[in-house]
C-alpha cells in the first residue's frame, strides 16, 4: 500500500510539472511569436490591367512557394535528456525548460518528490529488516518445530519399545507375537484334550473288558474248585472201594 502510494503522489507530481511545462512552452511560443516583426515585402507597381482585355505574351503558370519544415535543432539539454533517462536528468531537463520565476515551484515539487522517496526507501528499509527479522525468527522456529518432533518421535519410539530376552520389540509385535503364542498353547491345548478324552475313552473300554474277563476267570476258578473237589471226592471214594476190595481178599 505504501509503493502504491508513493507511485500514485510521484505520477500526480509528474502532471504538475508537465502541466507547468506545458504552459510555460505556450508562453514562451507566445512571446516569440509576439517578438518577430511582420515580415515585410517589397513595395511592387502592378500594370494596370482593363477587364475583358486580353494581355499581351504568353500566360505564365502560378507558381507556388516551396514549403519547408523546420526542425528544431537538438539543445545540450535534450541530448542530455536522450542520455539520462532518471528523475533527475528529467528534472535538469525541465528546469532548462522553464522560466526563472518558475524554476522555485518545479525546485520545491521536486525537493518534496525526493522526501517522499527517501521516506519511502526509509520504509521500505525498515520493511526489510522487519520481515528479515521475521524471517529469521520462523526459521528458528521451524528448527525448535523439528526438534521437538525428533524428540517426540524418540520418546514415543521409546514408549512403544518393549525388551524381551535383550531383543527390543515394538508393542505392535510383541501383542502380535503374544497372541501367536496364546493361539498355539490353545490349539496344542485342544488337540491333548482331544486326545486324551480318546485315550480315556480306550483305557475305560480295555477296564471293562478286564473286568469281564476278571469275572470270567473267577467263575472258571471256582467253577475248576468245584470239579476239583468233585474229582477228589470221586477219587476218594475209588480208594475206599479199592481198600475195601483188598481187605477182603
Amino acid at each position: 500500500m505504501m509503493n502504491k502510494h508513493s507511485i500514485f503522489r510521484i505520477s500526480v507530481l509528474m502532471v504538475i510539472i508537465l502541466s507547468i511545462c506545458g504552459v510555460g512552452f505556450a508562453q514562451d511560443t507566445v512571446k516569440k511569436d509576439a517578438a518577430k516583426p511582420p515580415a515585410t515585402r517589397p513595395a511592387v507597381a502592378k500594370p494596370v490591367v482593363k477587364y475583358g482585355a486580353v494581355p499581351t505574351g504568353t500566360v505564365k503558370p502560378a507558381i507556388t512557394p516551396p514549403k519547408y519544415n523546420y526542425q528544431p535543432r537538438p539543445t545540450a539539454a535534450d541530448s542530455a535528456l536522450a542520455k539520462d533517462k532518471s528523475l533527475n536528468g528529467q528534472y535538469q531537463y525541465l528546469l532548462s525548460k522553464l522560466y526563472h520565476y518558475q524554476q522555485p515551484l518545479v525546485s520545491a515539487l521536486w525537493k518534496n518528490l525526493q522526501d517522499t522517496l527517501k521516506t519511502e526507501r526509509r520504509n521500505l528499509k525498515e520493511a526489510q529488516a522487519k520481515l528479515a527479522a521475521q524471517t529469521q525468527d520462523i526459521t528458528g522456529l521451524k528448527t525448535d518445530v523439528a526438534t521437538k518432533s525428533q524428540t517426540l518421535s524418540e520418546s514415543n519410539a521409546k514408549r512403544d519399545e518393549i525388551k524381551l530376552a535383550g531383543i527390543s520389540f515394538t508393542k505392535a509385535t510383541y501383542n502380535l507375537m503374544m497372541w501367536g503364542l496364546v493361539i498355539v498353547f490353545g490349539l496344542t491345548a485342544a488337540i491333548v484334550i482331544a486326545r486324551s478324552g480318546a485315550h480315556s475313552r480306550e483305557a475305560k473300554y480295555r477296564i471293562k473288558l478286564y473286568n469281564e474277563l476278571d469275572e470270567e476267570y473267577k467263575a472258571y476258578k471256582v467253577k475248576s474248585n468245584e470239579k476239583e473237589k468233585k474229582l477228589a471226592r470221586e477219587l476218594q471214594t475209588e480208594r475206599n472201594k479199592l481198600d475195601e476190595l483188598l481187605g477182603r481178599g
